[in-house]
């Protein structure tokens, strides 16, 4: 794999969206475990994007702009409601459930659940992959399609490495924020506008 291939996808994986704030958010409201289980989440709502992406359906948003404005507002409708579910502090953002543990099956689920739907809802993250993969493929190697899997792979692993240690980081922000409730408060409203400006820029987004 190029040098060009690993230095963008860092960057573009490093660059905070919708993903890495909804990781941190979750790292900082309920802990490591949250926080990495947040990654893996997002990590795993690439994987429609890439098949999408593989099977030439992604050219639907081109041909269509119905479909991509369909995706889109269901993206700003979900940036909105995570919005109000970090400012009232509640489901994966409620600070007082603690960290999912391997015997609460239903939080780890909806943990998993709502960063799929963050990433699974980003109708640009489509139109990336329809546009970025392909410039790193060979088409002399002749298995192009092959290429774009591999390369997939590689840019959910990247994803994966970095949103973790976003997640971790903000655990590890969270125990020091811990005896200033108010401090963590304030924060977590930060957030909640940060959704909801993300919500305003995808609303106003053209194809």
């Amino acid at each position: 794999m190029s040098l060009d291939f690993w230095l963008t996808s860092i960057v573009v994986t490093a660059t905070p969206g919708t993903g890495a704030l909804f990781t941190i958010a979750a790292g900082l409201a309920r802990g490591v475990r949250a926080g990495l289980i947040a990654a893996l989440g997002c990590t795993l709502g690439i994987v429609p994007h890439i098949a999408l992406a593989l099977s030439g359906v992604a050219a639907v948003f081109v041909t269509f702009p119905a479909a991509f404005a369909l995706i889109k507002w269901l993206g700003v409708a979900y940036l909105l409601y995570m919005a109000w579910g970090t400012w009232q502090q509640t489901g994966v953002f409620d600070p007082g459930s603690g960290d999912p543990s391997p015997g609460t099956g239903s939080a780890v689920w909806r943990v998993i659940g709502s960063a799929v739907l963050v990433n699974l809802l980003n109708p640009k993250l489509t139109l990336f992959f329809f546009v970025f993969l392909p410039l790193f493929t060979v088409p002399a190697d002749g298995h192009p399609v092959a290429n774009m899997a591999v390369l997939g792979l590689l840019f959910m692993g990247i994803t994966l490495a970095i949103f973790a240690l976003y997640g971790a980081c903000a655990a590890w922000l969270r125990v020091r924020l811990l005896e200033k409730p108010v401090s963590m408060r304030w924060l977590q409203r930060a957030f909640a506008v940060t959704f909801v400006a993300l919500a305003g820029i995808l609303a106003i987004t053209r194809q």
